[in-house]
């Protein structure tokens, strides 16, 4: 692993982590989310000042769905597989802004987003999804089973026909964002803009998959939809070239193309992948004011970087897990 910058762009406001490919090809890299570390530690770990235990649930968090991604692609899984894996494991976890545990909205409900995207061009996306269990899942469903890239507040028929798990409204609510939401429209706290959850991955065959959830910002206006959803945007992938999943400020990713940014500089630049997501960093978020990171795969191994306080994120380096919180 390294954690130094790159000599050729010199970005001292972006932090980056790379990893080669494991020894059969394969690549996993999951983020948590980026932003404010010791804000999002208090939210609702074991501690409430943020301390080492609370670090150690997020990281034991993200251990989990390294795993349960990693899990498939030692038993010659698809990239896709995997990715879902990951991050419907990060969606169960309510200390993370995806699934159960995310953030909720001005009116104090949890309007989910999320999206998938193959290297060969497939691509899913759901908005606004308030009772199903795994937006990813749905996001997936999108892709393999409708003619269609996304869906705005799909009607729950199409999860019951699908076969996918739906729960109350009131599954995704927990104690920490209501106490979280009603500091935020008290103005005794900042709205956090960062929380996202993602995957990418390479299988054995060489295939790249990415996929992204979120429940968006805290006191966000119903309705809302960030870059988690849009494709090209918070999500996007190629094969023989590289799958990006992002996370940070999502407007901004929306306005600067990010994740297609990352892919597009190695095409038409010749940019290594981490030249290439060093310098989206800089160019869309840092010189517009805006904070995020970016987890990405390709051919040459994973890169995870970030201009944010912190970002959460795991992927293999070697035989070491590393973590990142």
């Amino acid at each position: 692993m390294t954690t130094s910058l790159s000599p050729e762009l010199r970005h001292p406001s972006v932090s980056t982590f790379t990893a080669p490919p494991s020894g059969d090809g394969t690549c996993l890299v999951i983020h948590g989310g980026a932003g404010g570390r010791l804000s999002e530690l208090a939210l609702g770990g074991p501690t409430s000042d943020g301390g080492s235990d609370a670090g150690s649930a997020w990281a034991d968090g993200l251990r989990a769905a390294h795993e349960a991604g990693e899990r498939v692609l030692r038993a010659g899984g698809s990239a896709l597989d995997a990715v879902c894996a990951s991050v419907a494991a990060l969606e169960d976890d309510p200390l993370f802004n995806a699934g159960r545990g995310a953030a909720l909205t001005a009116s104090g409900r949890a309007e989910l987003d999320a999206s998938v995207m193959t290297g060969e061009g497939g691509a899913g996306a759901v908005a606004a999804v308030r009772t199903v269990r795994h937006p990813v899942l749905l996001a997936r469903a999108v892709m393999e089973r409708t003619d269609h890239v996304l869906l705005a507040a799909p009607d729950e028929s199409l999860a019951d026909a699908w076969g996918l798990e739906r729960v109350d409204p009131a599954f995704f609510v927990t104690p920490a964002r209501e106490r979280q939401l009603a500091d935020v429209l008290a103005r005794r706290a900042e709205a956090s803009r960062h929380g996202t959850v993602g995957a990418v991955a390479i299988d054995t065959t060489g295939r790249i998959a990415a996929a992204t959830s979120t429940g968006g910002m805290v006191g966000q206006a119903d309705g809302r939809v960030g870059d988690s959803p849009l494709i090209g945007a918070g999500t996007f992938a190629r094969d023989g070239i590289a799958g990006v999943s992002c996370t940070g400020m999502g407007e901004a990713f929306i306005r600067g193309a990010v994740a297609h940014e990352v892919c597009a500089r190695i095409v038409h630049a010749g940019t290594t992948l981490r030249a290439a997501v060093e310098g989206t960093i800089a160019a869309e978020l840092g010189a517009r004011g805006a904070e995020g990171g970016i987890i990405a795969a390709g051919a040459g191994g994973i890169v995870a970087a970030h201009n944010s306080p912190a970002m959460f994120a795991a992927f293999r380096d070697g035989e070491e897990l590393v973590v990142l919180t």
